[in-house]
């Protein structure tokens, strides 16, 4: 099944596709496509911006779309960054590097201990004939206070997952889709569309 990325992450797509593609789904870049929109995400959780903006490519595509909307939440800041990891700051000067930095900077006066954090990703694919298959999955951990690790993107560097004693930037990318909150979100993702008919069960 051929199906619409609503993202212009490339990062996103090589990390969906290594999971999606063991269950039949091509996926394509909204971009492959030549549509280049830019979705409003005007929604207050994770679930609502995810749909707006798989409905925003399905519409202008007519293929199913499928989008993807994470982020890290913070337990001391009251779950931010939360649903604007992507924005944090809502400074434009800022890229993936400096709102890790600020995020940082945000949590030093959290002490050791206390500085628990969760991934959560929401995906969730539209298709023309108005169905609607959601999935959340969430991978619990702890802030570092300093960047470790060369691998992943966004907030991985400063994401420790104690049960494999590492960042999530130190981790494979083999074994980062076996743990990680995106990972964890595909695979109820993939029971959901076993359970609808677009997969093999």
């Amino acid at each position: 099944m051929k199906v619409v990325l609503a993202s212009k992450n490339k990062h996103k797509l090589v990390e969906i596709s290594r999971i999606t593609e063991k269950f039949g789904m091509e996926l394509v870049l909204q971009s492959e496509l030549g549509v280049d929109i830019d979705v409003e995400e005007n929604g207050t959780t994770f679930e609502e911006n995810s749909f707006i903006k798989a409905e925003a490519v399905m519409k202008a595509t007519g293929l199913p779309a499928l989008a993807d909307d994470s982020g890290i939440a913070v337990d001391e800041l009251n779950g931010e960054p939360g649903i604007y990891s992507a924005r944090y700051g809502f400074d434009d000067s800022l890229d993936d590097w400096g709102r890790l930095l600020l995020l940082l900077k945000n949590t030093e006066h959290v002490p050791d201990g206390q500085r628990q954090a969760q991934f959560v990703c929401v995906i969730t694919m539209v298709t023309p004939d108005s169905k609607t298959i959601q999935a959340r999955g969430e991978i619990h951990g702890e802030l570092l206070r300093q960047p470790v690790g060369e691998n992943g993107f966004g907030y991985d560097p400063i994401f420790y997952y104690p049960p494999m004693g590492m960042s999530t930037a130190q981790m494979s990318p083999e074994d980062k889709n076996k743990v990680s909150h995106r990972a964890n979100a595909l695979n109820v993702f993939y029971e959901k569309l076993k359970e609808a008919g677009y997969a093999d069960k």
